[in-house]
């Protein structure tokens, strides 16, 4: 089967260490990105260095029309799209729901669940059967994340519940809808938030005492999307060190 997935925000991160694992494991990666297109070329050449099959693709993935030239792209590269990583999303400065302007409250709306939507829509146009959607979610939609980032919360939240919903539309259709939801990783995102060594202040409160890497869930993702989790849809898997 020639396996064929889309990473949306892979220039970096959790969505730059899923790209490179996918493509080690025989997938063609589109590695989509928004702003960062040098990091986004970047991963491409560490994958086709690597043996691998990778194009790099800009599109604002909360807008319909980029999401549907982004489709439409990766399908002339590597041919039918099969697998899917809602990975795109963003995360402003730390403050409490009173200080969050309805600006920013909308461009995480945007950009974390809209893109979601409108990715996972293309996608099962495209693909009538058998293929497999992994959402990124994040820990922040069981902790609700108060006096930080209740807007980024909010939005992954919204994820679970898309996820969790669109599993059972398609489960007759074998296309599997499953998430990750990561916390306490190590990533340039907490700097987006204004603090760059949370994870270091938070280390005490992880039950196994450190925190996550990109990789680890990464490899998470990977696994299900593989054939490995034929039998799982509509979960998730938590990935924030028992916490």
């Amino acid at each position: 089967m020639n396996k064929v997935v889309i990473v949306t925000g892979a220039s970096r991160g959790i969505g730059a260490a899923a790209a490179k694992l996918l493509a080690k494991q025989g997938y063609a990666v589109c590695v989509n990105y928004l702003h960062a297109s040098e990091q986004a070329k970047i991963v491409v050449e560490d994958i086709i260095k690597g043996g691998g099959k990778a194009i790099c693709f800009q599109a604002d993935v909360s807008q319909e029309a980029d999401v549907k030239r982004l489709f439409e792209e990766t399908n002339k590269a590597f041919g039918q799209i099969t697998h899917l990583v809602n990975n795109a999303g963003i995360l402003f400065k730390q403050a409490s729901l009173q200080d969050i302007d309805v600006d920013r409250f909308q461009k995480v709306m945007n950009t974390n669940v809209l893109s979601c939507f409108l990715c996972a829509k293309e996608f099962i146009a495209q693909i009538k059967k058998n293929g497999a959607i992994v959402n990124v979610s994040s820990a922040a939609s069981r902790t609700g994340a108060p006096f930080e980032y209740v807007d980024y919360a909010a939005s992954k939240g919204a994820i679970d519940s898309l996820t969790k919903g669109l599993s059972l539309e398609l489960a007759e259709r074998n296309i599997r809808v499953n998430g990750v939801r990561p916390g306490f990783i190590k990533t340039d995102m907490h700097a987006d938030g204004g603090e760059p060594n949370r994870v270091e202040r938070l280390t005490p409160q992880i039950p196994l005492k450190r925190g996550g890497t990109v990789e680890e869930v990464a490899n998470a993702v990977v696994w299900l999307l593989s054939e490995q989790a034929s039998y799982v849809t509509g979960t998730f898997i938590d990935l924030a060190g028992g916490k």
